[in-house]
This record gives structure tokens, sequence and C-alpha cells, in this order.
């Protein structure tokens, strides 16, 4: 006997489950603890922890899955837990200049909270030094000692002058002070009548005949002796003034030496770090080389009178400590999320800045850490996307991985100023990088990128459901509790409690599952704790739960409206009641991202003889999907497959989503073509108060589709704004009755009577339901009982094959009729 058309009806208690309140132990989440651990992602949370103890090369963390399934929250949770529960703080980072070759600053590394001491030991010693040096150089002991030098200098000097003067007055001559420029210094001139006469006057007095010529002469050879005599004598002074300068400046660099030595010897026994001991040489050394820079008054100028030091810098720069990781507040590994990762932020940079006499300049003390330093020895967090889509960030990270080393160079992408001239010495890598992204980019890189498998060995997946069992219900009321209690919001009762499970029950799609999408579940917490508000009360009830809900659907779903509009107006047209032939009312789901809403659409096919097969008319017109046109190729197997075992398919049949202007995808409306065409072939008239969606296999079997409750509450809204006849309803697959979570107001409806869901396994069961017919079973010899769709659908079938060869015969009769009587 074939099904009555209520036999495959589904019962109200099926289509949505609902918490039963005796199962919540509690008044309100008041009397809860709050979550502290993280639900629902079991798999990836113990993908991530095995990730995070494994210290070994490559074994960094790609984290996967669906944005809103609280990726970044969950990866933040954990590596604090971690950071906390390790307690090993990461050495601290500093540069200081490399005396040697200062283009190469030295990297010192120190324990954590030494590196912030140490720049401020040696700030200290600076600012010492400036303040004692000057102090030693005007103090009285070393002003007597220079005194006694430049003492013994003058007295040198006299004496090389008085001997001098002596021999010149013996051999007729006398000194005289000549003024040569800013200077004066003696000169040799011949004693005539007892008065000192330039040499040129005494010849121009013998070219008058005033003096003897021989005597000149004579003259002549004992001036240029005694002038070769002084010039010998300058350049002994001179030497003697260098050995002085040499004297002096040996003795100021051994005051300081023993000053500096005894005020660094403290810093040295601090650190016992060979590098801080080499610094610390180094810059008494370059400093007692370099005095002057103590001395205010004793600056080099440029021209134009702006001091050299001035237009240089600070002098003293080049001896200070450039900390470049401070870990002296951490108590455990340090965990960087970064949410800019371009490449400076990423990798650091080394700023250059222009001096007053406008030159581009850079050294140690203006490299800058960037954040995969600053996680050295800890954990670093970056969104895949946000870091591919920055010029050079992806080579660099996977070199950094690679080689566990890292140098900061600076980078310009677009090559717009040359590159620095320093190059710091590079960085020990030990960090640990978790890489966030869906897996579409994962499994791309994984076959695109040979690196990756290397440098990546972890993936910690995030599913976007859970199972549904009393525990993970007991779970969810405490991440309520916990969410009410960091934001400070509202209890809420167990009636509210149930309503946001059964909506992350409805939004998993599944009555096992219930939703891990926990950012969109805390947005309806702290919406539902408004309209609590609003409500002017102290607890959140159901009500506001609900309230919540619509009014976040009522924000979003202006188009669904116009849709409805257009429908209500017979703009387009879907008919509600009644029958028709090749017509039949198919269910699709608009998707806006962060909305979904199902509407009717009227699909019809046309049957005739021919051999075109079935054609689809939305491929035809380019507005058909690759998944919509493998559904209609299946329904031409699955009529070959019922009726065409002993003829051939011998059918022109096209098919349509009328009104359908944006293209179509999907094969979720596969078996409503198939009863179109059966509709059509057998022509027998086809409900449209039933609204029907599934896709079909080969086999004749209805499979389970998407959207299923936001399909069934789409044709009941069109239904309802024109008025519930109680014959209306749904036709869905039997597999997606575990998938159902309809609105209240549907279930109320099915539970009065007005609206109907039913639910089928086959084609030959929906069919039956449409045309209220049987479908007939296929007999031993192959044929179907009378008065049955199957009957009627192959008898016609088998005529439009007899028609078709008939029409041939006929067709090739005629033409060779036509050749005999041209040939005669």
């Amino acid at each position: 006997m074939p099904a009555k058309k209520t036999d495959r009806e589904v019962k109200a208690e099926a289509l949505r489950w609902t918490l039963d309140l005796k199962k919540l132990t509690f008044e309100t989440t008041d009397d809860l603890e709050p979550l502290t651990e993280i639900i629902g992602q079991k798999r990836g949370v113990d993908a991530f922890r095995f990730g995070a103890g494994m210290n070994h090369a490559g074994y960094n963390i790609f984290v996967t899955g669906p944005a809103g399934t609280g990726r970044l929250a969950t990866v933040k949770k954990l590596l604090h837990e971690i950071s906390d529960k390790s307690g090993r703080v990461p050495d601290d980072l500093c540069y200081v200049n490399n005396f040697k070759n200062p283009d190469e600053p030295v990297l010192i590394k120190l324990k954590a909270g030494q590196g912030k001491r140490y720049k401020k030991d040696i700030h200290n010693l600076i600012e010492t030094l400036k303040r004692e040096v000057p102090r030693l150089f005007e103090g009285q002991d070393y002003i007597n000692r220079k005194k006694e030098i430049m003492e013994e200098y003058e007295r040198k000097g006299k004496g090389f002058f008085k001997e001098l003067d002596k021999k010149v007055r013996d051999e007729g001559f006398t000194l005289v002070d000549v003024q040569m420029g800013q200077v004066k210094r003696p000169e040799v001139a011949p004693l005539v009548d007892g008065q000192p006469t330039h040499i040129d006057q005494v010849e121009q007095m013998v070219e008058k005949g005033r003096f003897p010529k021989a005597e000149f002469e004579e003259m002549k050879k004992k001036y240029a002796v005694l002038r070769m005599e002084i010039e010998q004598i300058f350049i002994e002074l001179r030497e003697l003034q260098k050995e002085i300068q040499q004297n002096t400046e040996e003795m100021d660099r051994v005051l300081f030496l023993s000053m500096a030595n005894e005020l660094v010897a403290p810093i040295k026994g601090r650190y016992k770090s060979k590098k801080v001991e080499t610094f610390l040489n180094g810059t008494v050394e370059d400093m007692s080389e370099n005095l002057q820079i103590f001395m205010s008054g004793q600056q080099e100028m440029y021209p134009g009178g702006v001091p050299l030091m001035a237009a240089k810098g600070n002098p003293f720069e080049i001896y200070h400590v450039n900390l470049l990781v401070d870990n002296s507040d951490r108590k455990g590994p340090p965990v960087i999320v970064e949410n800019n990762p371009s490449y400076q932020n990423l990798y650091g940079s080394i700023e250059r800045i222009v001096d007053r006499s406008g030159i581009w300049r850079t050294d140690f003390s203006r490299i800058r850490a960037g954040s995969l330093i600053k996680a050295n020895g800890g954990f670093l967090v970056l969104n895949l996307l946000d870091a591919a889509r920055e010029p050079g960030v992806w080579p660099a990270l996977k070199r950094s991985l690679k080689n566990k080393s890292m140098q900061i160079e600076t980078y310009d992408p677009f090559y717009l100023f040359t590159t620095t001239g320093i190059k710091p010495e590079p960085i020990d890598m030990d960090v640990k990088v978790v890489l966030i992204s869906d897996s579409y980019i994962y499994n791309l890189l994984m076959s695109l990128d040979e690196d990756v498998p290397k440098i990546f060995k972890v993936r910690a997946e995030f599913d976007t459901v859970m199972d549904r069992d009393d525990r993970a219900i007991q779970q969810f009321a405490e991440f309520i509790r916990m969410k009410t209690k960091e934001e400070k919001l509202k209890p809420f009762d167990r009636g509210a409690v149930a309503a946001l499970v059964e909506q992350a029950v409805r939004e998993a799609g599944r009555q096992e599952k219930i939703s891990t999408g926990f950012p969109v579940l805390s947005d309806i917490i702290r919406e539902s704790d408004y309209w609590a508000g609003k409500d002017k009360k102290k607890t959140v009830m159901s009500g506001h739960v609900e309230e919540a809900i619509n009014s976040r659907i009522y924000r979003t779903n202006m188009i669904e409206e116009k849709i409805q509009e257009q429908i209500d107006r017979g703009t387009l047209m879907i008919d509600i009641d009644g029958t028709k032939v090749g017509q039949v009312n198919g269910l699709a789901v608009y998707s806006l991202g962060d909305y979904m809403f199902g509407k009717p659409s009227r699909i019809t096919a046309s049957t005739s003889m021919g051999r075109a097969g079935i054609i689809n008319i939305e491929r035809e017109s380019d507005m058909s999907g690759s998944t919509h046109n493998k559904g209609v190729l299946i329904l031409g197997g699955y009529l070959r497959e019922k009726y065409a075992q002993d003829k051939p398919l011998t059918i022109s049949a096209s098919i349509a989503f009328e009104q359908s202007y944006g293209g179509v995808d999907g094969d979720s409306a596969s078996s409503t073509e198939v009863y179109a065409i059966l509709s059509s072939l057998a022509d027998v008239p086809v409900r449209q108060d039933v609204a029907v969606t599934g896709s079909v296999n080969q086999k004749g079997e209805v499979q389970p589709i998407g959207g299923v409750n936001q399909k069934i509450e789409g044709f009941f809204d069109c239904c309802s704004r024109k008025g519930l006849t109680g014959k209306q309803g749904v036709m869905i697959p039997e597999t997606n009755l575990k998938d159902l979570m309809l609105r209240k107001d549907v279930i109320g409806a099915v539970k009065k009577g007005k609206f109907h869901v039913y639910a089928v396994k086959s084609i030959d069961e929906g069919i039956e339901i449409l045309t209220g017919k049987p479908a007939g079973e296929k007999k031993p010899d192959g044929s179907y009982p009378g008065d049955t769709i199957n009957y009627m659908v192959n008898e016609r079938l088998k005529n439009l094959a007899e028609g078709l060869n008939k029409f041939g015969r006929e067709e090739e009769g005629s033409s060779n009729k036509q050749a005999k009587k041209k040939g005669s």
C-alpha cells in the first residue's frame, strides 16, 4: 500500500532540541564558579600544548580554523598559562659600540634585569667622569706640575738663545725681534756704527760706497752661518715643545686612567662577562685618547663658528648602552601578539638622522628591536594573512626560523634610500612562532612552500562545534559566569542560560553539537545584559536573550524583508496554494556574510519529444555554478537508471529557476527538479503549498542539504504573511532531522496543525506527498502498477520513444521518395 502523505510528517517535538531546565542545578550564574579551562577545542588545545612543549627546531605552531572560533583568545590564554608556569625569563639584550670597528656593533647578553642596571651603571660612570675629569685637571697639584714642565721648557729655550746671543755679538751681530704675522721671532742683524741694521740696508750702503765691499762679503758669510744656527735652534725648540706636549698628554692620560680604572673596577666585578670587560676597557682607552671632550673650552670649530662636537652630536653617545630588550619586569617567557606585522615592527630597524651639518648618519644607538626579538625566549603570535601582505616579512620569518639567527637591518622594499652601513652582531633566536590562519591557506602553503613543513611541524586545528552533553552544558554555563564576572554584567537565570545554549546548538547546525563560536556568543551575552537593563531587571532572563537574538537579526535582515515584500506584492511569483503540473516550490538560502535566510523559488520543468536530454537553462545562460550543473547531470542519471532499462531515454526537458537573475549554485534543488520533471511527464499536478529541498543521487535517494532551518522558516514566513491554511509545509531529507532547530513560532504552528514538516528518504516517498498518488514499485518484469506516478512516467517515456522512432521512419521514407523522384 502506498504511504499516506501524513506518514512522513515530523512531530513538533523533533523539530527543535530544548534544554530541560531541571538539568541546570543553579538559580542564576552567580551560583557558579567562573570557567577556568578552555572548552570545545580538545584536539586543538592538546596539539598546541604539545607544540609549545617541544623544545626542538621546527616545532613552531600553525593554528587553523574558521574565524569566530576564538582562535586568538584561546592561543593567548594558553600561552599566558604556559608562561606563568615556566618562570624562565630570557636574557636582556644590549648593543654597545665596537671601538675597533664602529660599523659592527657588539651584542651583550645579560640576565633578565641586569641590562637595565648595566645601562644605568654606564650612564652614571659617564656622568661621574664628566664631572670629575675637569676637576682633576683643574686641581692645584696638576696645575703646579704642568707649570714646572712649562718653566723647564722656557728655561731651556732661554739657555739656547743666551748662548746664541753671546756668539752673535762676538761676530759683530745682534738679535732683534721681527714681527711675522701674529708671531715674533728672533732675527740676526749686523751692527753698523753700533746700530742694528738690516742686511739689505748694508748692501745698499755698499752700492753707494758708504760701506767696504770686502767687509760686506765677509759679513754675508757670517750672517748665513748664524741664520742656520738660529733655524737649528728653532728645530730643537719645536722638538722640545713636542716632547713636552707628549709628556703633558701622557701625564693627563695616566691621571685619567688612574681615576677611570678605579671607577670601572666595581662595574667589571658586578657583570662577569668578557664582552662587558672588553667594552669598558675600550671605553676608558678611547676616552683617554680624546680627553678634549671633557674640556668645554677646547672644542674645535667648523668654519662659521659652529663647534665641531655640536655638529657631530653628543661626543659621549658612543660610550652609552643601547638596551635593546629589557625583561626586568617579566616573570616568565614573553608572549608577544603582533597585530601590525610590518617589516620594521617585526624585525626592528636601524634609524638614521641628519646631523647639524646635513649629513645622514647612524650608529649602534639607533638600533631598534622588533617583535620577533622582543619575543626571543618566548612566543610570538601572528596572523598569517596580515604578515603575508607585508613586503619581505614572510621570507625573513622563514630565514630567521631556519637559521635560528637574526640580523637587524634597515629594510626598504621600494629602494628609496640606500641601506645603512652598520652591521650589528647577529642575535641567536630561540622563539616559538604561532601563526593563525584558516585551513585553506595552510593547505596551500603546505603544497607550495617546501619550507613550511620543516619549520611549522605542529598543526593545532580548531573546530566550530563541540559535543553536546551534560558536562559541556555545565561548562557553557560557567563560561557565561566568567563573562558576567569579567565584564561586570548581570547574572543569567536558568531560562536565559537555556536560551543561549539552544542558540549555540542552532548555530552549530546539529542537535547533538554546540557551537564554539564564543566571540559571537559573547556578543549575545552583552546584548542580553543591555536588554535586561532596558527592562530594569537585575537578572537576565530568557526573554532578554531572545530579544538580543531578534534585534541582531533585525539589524541585518533588510534584504530578506525586501525579498519578502516582492513575494507579498506578487513581483516574485510564488504560489502557496493549489496544484500545478511541472511546477514546484524549491528553497534557496541567501548568505550575507553575517546573516543567512531562506526563501522559496519557483522551479519549472517542460518536457517534449526529442533527443536534447535535460537542458539546464541556468547553465545555458551562464548563471549556473559547477555544483548545480553536477546535480542536473545526476538527475539525468536517475532517470536513465529508473526508466531507460528497456528503451532509450528520448526526451527534451528544460529546467529553470524562474525569476532568478543572480546565478544559482548548489545541488539542494536537484530533488525539486526531479519532482518537476516527473510531474510534467506524468501530467500530474503537484502541491504548491509544500516547498521542497534536498539533493538526489542516481539511485533516487534524497541526500542532506545545508541551511535546513533557514529554508523551512523562509517558506513559513511566506505562508504566514498570506495566512496559514493548515495544509502548507516543507519537505526535507530525513537525514536532516537531527539538524532541526526551528524558531519557536514555527514549532507553535506545527503543534496547532497549521504548518507541516515532512521528511523523506527517496524520490518515491516525496512524489507521493506532492501528488497524493502512489509512486509505484517496479515489478519483476520491469513494469509498474497502473495508476501510479512511475507507471505514468514510464508510459509517457515509452510513447515519446516510439513517437520519435515513428517520426524518424516517416521522415526517412519521405526523404527516400524525394530522392527517387529526383533520380527519375
